[in-house]
């Protein structure tokens, strides 16, 4: 008999009953051991007042949005932070325009790194709803800081001044609270939404975090266009306090849809146990037993510790272990196509800063064409999700996430190149005598006459990239991971972008370190005397390497989870059967 589409049921899509939706307030009681013996378990009461259950659908609804507003203000902050960081740091606090570059990579790095941490805390300590709040109060200590250090204090009293250095002391400090803030929110806060739509469907997951994306781009656009014109033109003290009150306000929504979640106590972290059977497995390697006399792979080492080989770990424990060992590698691939996207907050912002600005009496912020690269993914999301993968779906070639996130790993290197073509463009046309001197925040920039919208489609490939590597890449997280490790393996995925910025500055490092031995700087202080063209060259050249790698490893991947409209159904990483599920329960 078919079963039932439960994605039909979500409460995110058209559906005319709310039977199903009170199926919405029911949990998993998830543990590794227990996962491991029984794979599906009955429904375990949440933690919800029995009283709010009957509300349905429209209760769903208004906790969805409660999550989805408090994210548009978090990343609104964060942005309105991050966006002019470079400028900040070269106009206010004295920094050189590499040093900006490393700071700014450094801080986005250390800020997607730490929901590695998050993701463990809430799901050992805290739980995602109290580990969401504590992030909250950190962030808002570190963004309250940094418009108390952007006063001018001497244009007030000439007694009073903070010196360069205790500014970027306390500036350092902010940096650090925001991005402890950070972890612990942007680990937990899309599974804490993906909670809410427990039994669902896919569907109604996968619509979820579209969504949850495009919220993030809203408040994407309010910091490039309002909040970045505010800094550039207004000054840093305004243009910090407004990140300030938007990151109150999304403590604000959080704490008002507290009645309305779907609230789990922490089930315990699964690095514990990860940690166990990878290193008894490992232990193994050089140990034949009856059933793989010469064990010669880390997989094959460590299907020796499943309790059927005489081990002390349930098989499923083992087998979802093997799976985050699976999933792992595509992460790792990912970590460049995160150096080339978070160009658009460091080299792009220098380049634009010697491009063509004033219009008249009208100066345009730098950082505003970050933009186009949001406007990219509001258009783009759309258009993909109701247009293009109807269309391949229909044709009987759905495209899997892996091919969605390679798609966005070739559009990243592209903008790269093209970046690199609008530099050369640019420092040709100074040479030839069209250039001008143009103020930005009270510095002075020579600046070519090429208008800085050339650079409009560099940053809409970046946003168009996004589209297919990130929302892919997080639907991939929380989909090819085990319920009871969902938390973590989307801290990882976080991580890959963190990491992404390590590398970033890694490469500013070596680069600079190389070519100044070769007496031909490519990253100086005044870009306008180096050679940004080479690095952006060099940096698209990585990430198509980087591709080919992941076109190996993708071919060679199994999907853990494989839903279609009627039928769930679960690949068995061992090449077993596929077992047919029913409808009510999902595979967790």
């Amino acid at each position: 008999m078919a079963a039932t589409n439960i994605s039909d049921k979500s409460p995110l899509v058209n559906d005319d009953s709310d039977a199903n939706a009170i199926s919405h307030y029911s949990s998993l009681s998830i543990n590794p051991d227990i996962e491991a013996k029984k794979r599906l378990t009955p429904p375990t009461p949440p933690t919800t007042p029995p009283s709010l259950l009957p509300s349905g659908r429209l209760h769903t609804r208004l906790s969805l949005l409660c999550i989805l507003f408090c994210e548009l203000c978090e990343r609104l902050t964060f942005y309105s932070i991050s966006g002019n960081l470079v400028l900040f740091c070269t106009s206010e606090l004295g920094f050189t325009s590499d040093s900006a570059a490393t700071i700014s990579l450094v801080f986005s790095g250390t800020a997607f790194f730490s929901p590695v941490f998050g993701g463990w805390f809430a799901d050992s300590i805290a739980g995602k709803y109290n580990t969401i709040y504590g992030g909250l109060l950190v962030y808002i200590i570190g963004a309250a800081l940094l418009p108390i250090i952007s006063i001018h204090y001497e244009d007030i009293n000439p007694n009073l001044s903070l010196s360069d250095s205790a500014k970027q002391g306390y500036f350092i400090f902010a940096l650090v609270t925001i991005a402890i803030g950070t972890g612990g929110i942007k680990a937990n806060v899309g599974p804490f939404g993906a909670q809410q739509l427990d039994n669902a469907g896919e569907k109604a997951v996968q619509i979820f975090f579209n969504w949850f994306y495009w919220f993030i781009n809203v408040g994407t656009v309010l910091s490039f266009s309002f909040v970045v014109f505010v800094q550039q033109t207004y000054g840093f003290a305004l243009g910090y306090t407004i990140p300030a009150v938007s990151i109150v306000i999304s403590l604000v929504l959080l704490l008002v849809g507290k009645t309305l979640y779907i609230l789990r106590p922490p089930e315990g972290s699964p690095m514990t146990t990860v940690t166990k059977v990878v290193v008894s497995g490992v232990s193994q390697c050089g140990h034949p037993n009856e059933t793989d006399p010469e064990p010669d792979t880390v997989e094959s080492c460590i299907d020796h510790v499943k309790e059927r080989h005489g081990g002390m770990f349930p098989d499923q424990t083992v087998e979802d272990v093997k799976t985050l060992g699976g999933i792992l590698p595509i992460f790792a691939t990912i970590i460049f196509y995160w150096t080339v996207n978070f160009q658009t907050q460091t080299t792009f912002i220098l380049q634009g800063e010697r491009l063509k600005l004033k219009y008249g009496e009208f100066t345009l912020p730098v950082a505003s064409l970050n933009l186009f690269s949001s406007i990219s993914i509001l258009l783009l999301i759309p258009v993909v999700d109701r247009l293009i993968y109807p269309v391949f779906e229909e044709l009987g070639k759905p495209l899997k996430l892996l091919q969605r996130i390679g798609i966005g790993m070739v559009l990243v290197s592209i903008a790269a190149v093209i970046a690199a073509i609008v530099e050369m463009s640019r420092k040709n046309i100074m040479q030839e005598g069209g250039w001008e001197v143009q103020i930005l925040a009270g510095e002075s920039f020579n600046a070519s006459t090429l208008s800085v919208f050339v650079q409009i489609p560099e940053y809409m490939l970046v946003g168009a990239s996004e589209v297919f590597t990130s929302i892919a890449g997080l639907e991939f997280a929380y989909s090819q991971s085990p319920t009871y490790m969902q938390g973590i393996v989307m801290g990882m995925w976080l991580a890959t972008i963190g990491l992404g910025n390590y590398v970033g500055s890694l490469y500013v490092t070596i680069v600079n370190s190389v070519t100044r031995e070769l007496g031909v700087v490519w990253f100086p202080d005044e870009i306008n005397d180096g050679y940004l063209e080479y690095y952006f060259f060099l940096i698209a050249g990585i990430n198509l390497i980087d591709f080919g790698i992941f076109l190996l490893i993708a071919k060679r991947y199994n999907y853990v989870k494989q839903n279609d409209p009627d039928i769930d159904t679960m690949t068995d990483r061992e090449g077993e059967r596929t077992r047919e599920l029913g409808t009510d329960q999902r595979i967790q």
